[in-house]
């Protein structure tokens, strides 16, 4: 039987290899059929009324989806999330479309359905988690994972194949819109918790998707899309290495490339990247996805083709597999170059392979019908997640003994005081789709601020004052906040961001910022309430970090949020209380100064304040910092005194909890390469542990640091390890550092390849 089907179909036979099964149906193929396979479909209409994407000026209309379907297809694009749908209606739609898929085309074969799912699964009444700096914010990898195969398993049960996340851009430059999506402004954090997400998307079978591959939030002055000036060892240093992580111990299946060019030459069209560091240095073996439109832009935006056909042939070339969000330069004008003989049939058939292998690897090559529920998309135990992550991710920045709150009388104002929009971020549904249907409910259960600290202190005497004008343009508004203030025994002032799209917002994509200061007239409501004298607990719900100088200082408390989602509200206000104990740190350093970039802590000696320049950069908060109940010591340092360049180092040390509460110390340990053959930054994390204690009780942390971890690419741009000294810091953020030690890498200088080690592991023991 088996000798039969390999005559015939063997491409039908799930018994045998991958390969072989791929290998017979390519050679079935026509072009158009080949070329059918690399296009997404846009079914649902996207360009009604306000973008959900950047879009080339001249798009023009796509195909009918009778003509595509003819030739078979590659993916369905965001069925579920470009306009509100029940998720019945949803998984119905998707149903019929897969049907119309798989009927149209000769040999059956369904598209790979792809939805966002950056905070979630990105459709209507799904749960809204916290956004990706808040992930950051709570140092917990695992609890990232838990709740990234919890999404997971919600949207392959609805009948999605591949989710369009984890944003692994470092954060480089806190003006830039998408810092929200972001994770940190170190590459081991978003390295470590990254990956943590992928596992946890491809342990449930959704495929997960590197972006933005590579460079997009290191662009010009923070704006989107714009030209990405770095050389090549801050690239490679700093840039790749969460990709680098995420591939080789996540696990990932697809990575989406990046809309911006680094030195000239776009990432769509960067063959270098995305054939000889992905596939063949990494040994990728996925796909590559493009950001949407990206290959258009290739002749719209960047200039470097001049035609629909010009442009599909550079991104094929490269390495760039599949376009979406629908078909435009991959449908008949790539199969006029391959006929032309412009571009070789055989790149058309590697990215084709490509895909049908993983269709192959997720079932869709076998005669079966997937079977779909989307019934209830933000069920209880999801919530719980929400709640979970969202208490971790908040940073109490800082306090004089205020909170935990025990006011009598309490002042909630500022603009975002009594709105619940502001908990989420731009990818979640109901911001994302705002300009579009600004009459829509959200579509989940969201409390205020207000409203949950109503619920959290019943026995408070409580006046909201806030009309939703995140950029305060009323003297009234103003006015109200500082009258409920003085009326108050203690004032919770909320301030931050609206996130949009494309200007729709203070921030998410597009909406980037000229200075960090706080936006509208933020900072004025901030001084006006802070004169009353009222103590004032600022807390900040936000998708970057703001210049808090002048402000943090005279506040009482000071509370930091990114976009905690549909329980963040319950999550602060359990802070607030003390019924929660706060143990997020800072992902992102917290700037003294509207204008003091570039302020990530990852900086070399030059990159500090010195008496040669006017500009101050110094945070006013460090990477790392971030308060609790109680007070912790460290004590008994021990590291090994030297190691080989190709061996290990153990650094140990005990924890102590100083106060009379328990609490979470987030122990992070710091190394610096103080003489090296290239510049160098001044510290740079290694590695962390989330360490519980009750009052007085220790814990012993050891991280076992392989030498490849205090590798950095060399003057002739090989990633390499120098004998040397390393000096070691471990503390509680990048300033509070109370131990310090070193040690000695001895022998040659090694040359290090794909297989590197990564990662610091570490044990904590009582």
């Amino acid at each position: 039987m088996a000798e039969t089907l390999r005559t015939h179909e063997s491409w039908r036979d799930p018994r045998l290899p991958v390969a072989e099964r791929v290998a017979d149906l390519l050679d079935r193929m026509t072009i158009e059929e080949k070329a059918g396979q690399l296009i997404g479909y846009w079914a649902e209409s996207a360009r009604e009324g306000e973008e959900v994407a950047p879009l080339p000026d001249d798009f023009g209309e796509p195909p009918p989806l009778e003509e595509v379907l003819q030739h078979g297809l590659g993916q369905l694009t965001r069925v579920f999330g470009t306009a509100p749908v029940r998720p019945a209606d949803g998984a119905a739609r998707l149903r019929e479309l897969q049907a119309r898929v798989t009927a149209a085309n000769r040999f059956g074969i369904p598209a790979i359905a792809h939805e966002e799912c950056l905070t979630g699964f990105m459709t209507w009444t799904a749960t809204v988690f916290p956004c990706p700096l808040a992930w950051g914010a709570s140092f917990d990898p695992e609890l990232v994972e838990e709740m990234a195969g919890a999404v997971a398993a919600t949207m392959r049960r609805a009948g999605v194949h591949q989710g369009l996340a984890p944003v692994l851009d470092v954060t480089r430059d806190y003006r830039w819109g998408r810092t929200e999506e972001t994770i940190g402004e170190d590459p081991y954090l978003v390295g470590v918790v990254g990956t943590a997400y992928v596992r946890g998307l491809e342990r449930a079978g959704l495929v997960a998707t590197l972006k933005h591959f590579a460079g997009y939030s290191a662009s010009r002055g923070g704006r989107n899309m714009a030209p990405v000036p770095m050389g090549p060892r801050e690239f490679a240093d700093v840039i790749l290495e969460p990709f680098v992580l995420a591939l080789r111990e996540g696990g990932a299946r697809a990575v989406m490339n990046s809309y911006a060019d680094v030195d000239g030459v776009p990432m769509a069209a960067n063959e270098r990247l995305l054939t000889g560091l992905l596939r063949e240095e990494l040994g990728f073996t996925g796909i590559v996805v493009a950001d949407y439109f990206a290959i258009s832009f290739l002749e719209d935006m960047h200039g470097v083709a001049g035609s629909p056909g010009e442009a599909a042939a550079l991104a094929l070339r490269a390495g760039l597999d599949v376009e979406l969000p629908t078909v435009r330069c991959y449908g008949a004008p790539l199969v006029e170059q391959v006929r032309r003989g412009t571009v070789p049939e055989e790149h058309l058939d590697r990215a084709v392979a490509r895909v049908l292998a993983l269709k192959c690897e997720l079932g869709l090559l076998d005669d079966r019908v997937e079977e779909t529920d989307a019934a209830d998309l933000d069920p209880p135990e999801l919530r719980h997640l929400a709640r979970r992550l969202a208490e971790e991710s908040v940073v109490l920045l800082a306090n004089d003994g205020v909170l935990p709150l025990r006011a009598r009388r309490l002042a909630v104002a500022g603009p975002l005081a009594d709105d619940a929009r502001a908990m989420m971020g731009c990818y979640t549904f109901p911001n994302h789709m705002a300009a579009r249907y600004p009459d829509l409910p959200i579509g989940v259960e969201v409390s205020s601020l207000a409203e949950a600290l109503r619920a959290e202190l019943p026995g408070v005497e409580l006046t909201a004052t806030a009309d939703g004008d995140v950029m305060v343009s009323d003297d009234g508004d103003i006015e109200a906040a500082v009258a409920a203030a003085r009326g108050a025994d203690v004032c919770v002032l909320a301030l931050g961001d609206r996130a949009g799209m494309f200007g729709h917002g203070t921030s998410g994509e597009g909406c980037d910022a000229e200075t960090l200061a706080l936006p509208g007239r933020q900072r004025a409501l901030a001084e006006a309430v802070l004169a009353t004298g009222t103590p004032t607990v600022v807390v900040l719900l936000t998708g970057r970090p703001y210049a808090l100088g002048g402000i943090a200082d005279r506040a009482a408390a000071v509370v930091q949020t990114f976009f905690p989602g549909e329980e963040g509200a319950p999550a602060i206000a359990g802070v607030l209380s003390g019924r929660v104990e706060p143990s997020g740190r800072l992902p992102v350093s917290v700037p003294r100064h509207p204008g003091g970039q570039p302020g990530t802590y990852l900086r070399p000696r030059t990159g500090a304040s010195s008496r040669w320049s006017a500009v101050d950069p110094e945070p006013l908060f460090a990477f790392g910092h971030g308060l609790t109940w109680t007070r912790f010591g460290y004590e008994d340092l021990r590291v090994d005194p030297s190691a080989p360049t190709d061996g290990t180092v153990e650094v140990a040390v005990t924890v102590r909890n100083l106060g009379d509460r328990p609490g979470t110390e987030v122990v992070q340990l710091y190394l610096s390469d103080p003489v090296a053959s290239v510049v160098r930054p001044v510290r740079q994390l290694a590695g962390w542990a989330r360490v519980r204690l009750a009052p007085d009780a220790t814990a012993r942390v050891t991280f076992s640091v392989h030498a490849d971890r205090t590798a950095f690419t060399g003057t002739d741009l090989r990633r390499i390890v120098e004998p040397g000294t390393i000096e070691v810091a471990v503390g509680s953020s990048s300033e509070d550092l109370p131990l310090r030690g070193e040690f000695v890498l001895t022998g040659a200088e090694r040359v290090l390849g794909a297989g590197r080690v990564l990662t610091v592991p570490v044990t904590v023991t009582p």
